[in-house]
């Protein structure tokens, strides 16, 4: 029982790190190569977790020869635009001045649904506001809206709006974070009289919010029944 808790914890780790070197992406943004190399890692890892009779070199030494495999793909991807597109592929337009690319379509296999439920998610509900849609390497589809759809924004109506900074969780659930501190330009001695002027403790907070403007919103705990 002992060595089978060792066994998982030591691949937890190894699988951890293993993760981190590749990178910080989500799993929907995670390209060909990547998505391959995290399934065969967790198969990989799975066996010598469920059977103790394999040796756990069985499964360390197939992970480290994917995580550098891996890192030296990432390489020579940066290194080599064509390595790049054997192995990612190219963006492909499916929608070009508002036309849908009906031929592209059936080349991705691309639903009409998939279309709309992209465009969806990007508060786009109508063909007609679409200039240009893209499917990016990463299966994610870019949009770009026609000039006449878009959102007017502060610029386009000469409004100047005031610049709010970087906001940070200066406190969550009762722990002062000095990392979030230092992002927004604030000081421990302004976060003490900030909160003095509140009459509120560190501890009876839940979240905490602030800018590098010195706008700050706090939420205070829930009184527990």
């Amino acid at each position: 029982m002992t060595i089978s808790f060792i066994r998982t914890l030591l691949l937890y780790i190894l699988i951890i790190a293993a993760v981190r070197l590749m990178g910080k992406r989500q799993i929907s943004e995670l390209q060909t190569s990547e998505l391959v190399v995290t399934l065969l890692i967790s198969n990989i890892a799975a066996i010598p977790m469920q059977d103790s009779g394999q040796p756990l070199v069985s499964g360390v030494l197939p992970i480290a020869v994917l995580i550098v495999c891996e890192l030296f793909a990432s390489w020579f991807m940066m290194k080599s635009s064509k390595f790049r597109r054997m192995v990612c592929g190219k963006p492909v337009i499916i929608i070009l001045n508002g036309i849908v690319q009906q031929q592209e379509m059936k080349k991705l296999r691309l639903t009409t649904e998939d279309l709309f439920e992209e465009l969806r998610e990007k508060d786009v509900f109508s063909l007609k506001d679409v200039a240009y849609a893209i499917v990016e390497t990463n299966g994610r589809i870019s949009i770009i809206k026609k000039p006449d759809r878009e959102q007017p924004t502060a610029g386009m109506l000469g409004v100047a709006v005031p610049n709010s900074g970087i906001e940070a969780v200066v406190i969550s659930d009762g722990v002062i974070s000095n990392a979030s501190l230092q992002l927004c330009g604030k000081s421990q001695k302004w976060l003490e009289e900030t909160l003095r002027d509140q009459n509120i403790n560190v501890s009876d907070i839940f979240i905490m919010t602030a800018n590098t403007n010195g706008d700050y919103q706090i939420i205070p705990r829930e009184a527990t029944v």
